[in-house]
């Protein structure tokens, strides 16, 4: 296959395709990381990056500078041993520039095809007005109305309107242009932790996933660092004298000033500051990429930290015309 190189080629019963990629939260990269690691999923093909990819520049570890190697997409299945659907699970750890998104989703796409696919499954984030306790709720959206009526049967909550940005929620769009049928499980995550890996929203999907496929998965690590993650935000919380609980409903001040908080205490996912990065670049080549760098930015909160060079790129943009 053009672009994709298959180590083994499985016999899969009529397999469910699962694709993640990272995006806020982290939770569709942390679910579909987490189901590998527990169904002990083998990997059997990845998708060549050289296309869809390119170096940015060097790391330094213990002072030696290297060239870090290109973001994978890896492919992995399990055999279901109950003979029910098998899986294919996808996993990349960077998402490709938007004008590579549907090149990239072909070969994907068709993998899909030689291994008769049933669904395409994607997760995704929903950032809500909700605090870090509270048990987030799973919302999900489908490429048909006989799905939409068959996952209403297992206590999730309908998206009738809206979006889901990125690879998470554009794979789906292009699958059903390819006559795949699909759908994404979204889990809610506070609107403050956007930054941060958030394994509760991941635990969300994967239990909804879980009862969907009828497949048993172990939670106990991912609770673990549920709790874990819970007692970070907290201490935090009382260093900046925050009572959630007494507080009710979270206004947009007390928000602001947590995320503003959390971005300066964690940093953001490789891939998305790679993306950044390109995306300068691009704007540098061309401003109306300006927009959807502006868009990025401010969908990770982080403008102000980018506030000069974003600006930088219309004054040199007025000295051109001038």
């Amino acid at each position: 296959m053009e672009g994709i190189k298959i180590n083994k080629k499985p016999r899969l019963r009529n397999p469910n395709l699962v694709v993640a990629w990272p995006g806020m939260g982290e939770v569709a990269f942390k679910a579909a990381t987490y189901l590998v690691e527990q169904l002990k999923a083998e990997e059997f093909a990845f998708i060549e990056p050289e296309s869809f990819f390119y170096l940015t520049g060097g790391i330094i570890e213990k002072g030696v500078l290297s060239i870090p190697e290109l973001p994978y997409g890896k492919f992995y299945y399990w055999k279901n041993p109950v003979r029910k659907n098998d899986l294919i699970i996808f996993i990349s750890n960077a998402q490709p520039d938007l004008a590579k998104a549907e090149a990239y989703s072909q070969r994907i796409i068709q993998l899909s095809r030689i291994f008769k696919v049933k669904n395409v499954i994607g997760f995704a984030a929903m950032p809500q007005a909700i605090d870090h306790m509270h048990a987030p709720r799973v919302w999900y959206a489908s490429t048909s109305e006989e799905l939409n009526k068959t996952l209403k049967n297992y206590r999730l909550n309908f998206l009738s309107e809206g979006q889901i940005s990125g690879m998470n929620g554009l794979f789906l769009g292009l699958a059903k242009k390819e006559g795949l049928n699909g759908y994404c499980l979204l889990g809610e995550i506070p609107l403050y932790t956007i930054q941060i890996e958030n394994p509760k929203a991941a635990y969300a999907v994967l239990e909804a996933l879980s009862r969907i496929l009828d497949i048993p998965i172990n939670f106990t690590h991912l609770i673990e660092q549920t709790r874990a993650m819970e007692e970070e935000i907290n201490k935090l919380l009382d260093y900046l004298k925050i009572d959630i609980a007494a507080l009710g409903p979270i206004g947009e001040e007390e928000i602001e000033k947590i995320k503003k908080t959390l971005s300066q205490l964690t940093k953001l996912p490789g891939s998305v500051k790679e993306k950044i990065e390109k995306l300068f670049g691009q704007a540098r080549a061309d401003i109306s990429k300006a927009n959807e760098l502006k868009s990025e930015l401010d969908r990770w909160n982080v403008y102000k930290e980018y506030e000069d060079r974003f600006l930088d790129l219309f004054k040199k943009k007025e000295n051109k015309s001038n």
